[in-house]
């Protein structure tokens, strides 16, 4: 008896780490007489576990969009090996005063112990002394609405948004949300590596972020399928993905 107990338990699923695309700029607010350098780097992860990183391949589409006009900067990014996989970085130059919301659109990453495909629209928000233009949307088909302004957070702060899917907010929406881990912290056990939220049935969400450091929130909708490995319909996940930063108030 026993031993068919001890089976059963080995057999059941464990907790699937989550994956996310990381669009992290080496500032979120740039200073007023500084180079005006924004340089991003750009990877699919576990945040909160470290990594490891998963191959990424070249994102079929990386811009950002600032005084109302959306730009292409994939030809400006740059491949970077980490932990032996594919990462990109990218460096481009702020011309005036805004809000600049980077965006990445992935290549589908083929999940084979999940059989499925995971596409992540994934965004962030650099700031040059403006305060304006953080909440415009840059039109994916799914997409995080920020209501709080994504910058100059202190720790504590309540991070809230709508998620919309073709420009519509998608209630009750499962929602995974990380801590980009910097090696301070050691998560006790697995429900405290990824946290779970749902959207309200207006497709709100909110969330304390109890630390200081980037935050990672994704949504999960289901895409259309397509062709799998195998040639047969394989399910998608689209996730839209926004990244946040905190700071401790000293």
């Amino acid at each position: 008896m026993f031993r068919r107990l001890l089976a059963a338990f080995v057999m059941l699923p464990t907790m699937a780490s989550a994956h996310f695309l990381e669009i992290i700029p080496a500032a979120d607010i740039l200073p007023d007489n500084g180079d005006r350098i924004i340089r991003l780097q750009l990877a699919f992860t576990h945040p909160m576990e470290r990594g490891p990183a998963m191959e990424m391949a070249a994102p079929v589409r990386f811009g950002v969009m600032a005084g109302g006009k959306t730009q292409d900067l994939t030809a400006q990014l740059a491949l970077v090996k980490r932990d032996g996989k594919t990462t990109f970085e990218a460096n481009t130059k702020a011309t005036a005063p805004g809000d600049y919301v980077f965006f990445v659109e992935p290549a589908p990453y083929w999940e084979a112990a999940e059989g499925k495909y995971i596409v992540q629209l994934a965004k962030v928000v650099v700031d040059l002394g403006s305060g304006t233009g953080w909440d415009k949307m840059v039109g994916l088909p799914v997409e995080i609405e920020p209501l709080v302004r994504p910058y100059g957070l202190w720790t504590g702060s309540q991070f809230r948004g709508i998620v919309r899917k073709n420009g519509k907010p998608v209630p009750f929406a499962e929602m995974e949300v990380e801590w980009r881990n910097d090696g301070s912290v050691t998560a006790p056990s697995d429900p405290f590596v990824t946290q779970i939220i749902k959207t309200d049935a207006t497709g709100q969400f909110s969330f304390t972020m109890p630390r200081a450091g980037w935050w990672g929130f994704a949504a999960l909708t289901d895409g259309k399928p397509m062709p799998g490995p195998n040639g047969k319909p394989a399910p998608v996940e689209l996730g839209a993905v926004m990244w946040v930063k905190t700071q401790d108030m000293k």
